[in-house]
């Protein structure tokens, strides 16, 4: 009979599961925004063949709309692809053509700077969206939009600087025990 401590262990690995569903949920949530973009790019097409108005400016703020989505896609890849990866399951992906170069070697740090790089990304596609389109927001928006833009880009340099100070520590550890 397995000791209860096993029993308890065991029981807590194996609740890794739960976040399975998780997963598959931001999967769906990566279709919506799929579906989300081909509607937006329908609109895009149909106005520049439709409308004698489109503006260069209406054209650019779509498009930049396009690729803040696409960078949101991506992001969910990350998360999707590399949480799983690290929190659940290995995936069995040896020698696959397709598997993504950063997989081989993700682990939490490396995630959290991979998704607080492409936060950034999208917070800089929102704000160059909110600066070609000034004329229509407050100055207090603006000003809002920029301190939280600049608050991503301090956080994900401490995440870095903490990544690669924990990395360091680490690989002294380990040339110790050498």
């Amino acid at each position: 009979m397995r000791s209860p401590v096993k029993f308890l262990e065991s029981f807590i690995f194996s609740s890794r599961w739960i976040q399975a569903p998780l997963y598959i949920g931001l999967i769906v949530a990566q279709l919506v925004y799929c579906w989300l973009f081909m509607v937006e790019l329908s609109h895009l097409v149909h106005n520049a063949f439709d409308t004698a108005h489109l503006s260069e400016t209406e054209v650019m703020l779509v498009v930049l709309g396009l690729i803040d989505v696409v960078m949101i896609a991506n992001l969910l890849v990350m998360v999707i692809v590399g949480g799983y990866e690290t929190f659940v399951s290995r995936l069995d992906l040896e020698n696959h053509p397709d598997q993504p170069e950063w997989l081989s070697h993700v682990n939490a740090g490396v995630l959290k700077i991979k998704l607080s790089t492409a936060i950034i990304g999208i917070s800089s596609i929102h704000l160059l969206k909110s600066f070609i389109n000034a004329a229509n927001l407050s100055q207090h928006t603006l000003m809002w939009q920029v301190v939280i833009h600049v608050v991503f880009l301090f956080s994900a340099l401490i995440m870095a600087i903490v990544d690669k100070t924990m990395t360091q520590t680490l690989a002294l550890q380990h040339q110790k025990h050498h």
